[in-house]
């Protein structure tokens, strides 16, 4: 599925556009989709690694100053005894 999109460029972007497709022997259109992609990829690639930042403590078994391990253990041992 294809969407048509109607974009303003300054007089300078639209001649580099225009360049870039001639040199390389693309549509402007393919120019323009791989700058879109390759932008964002680099933010996808950002976000993603910020999730994992997040998630880094709980994958050591532990949450803020918990250790998730230990809390379990206390209550299995405080649950059934010694």
């Amino acid at each position: 599925m294809t969407i048509r999109k109607n974009f303003h460029f300054d007089d300078n972007v639209a001649k580099h556009l225009e360049e870039i497709a001639k040199a390389e022997g693309k549509t402007q259109t393919q120019v323009t989709q791989e700058a879109i992609e390759e932008k964002y990829k680099k933010i996808s690639i950002k976000n993603k690694l910020a999730i994992l930042g997040k998630l880094a403590g709980s994958l050591t078994g532990k949450i803020g100053n918990i250790d998730v391990k230990e809390a379990r253990r206390a209550h299995l041992l405080e649950k059934y005894g010694k």
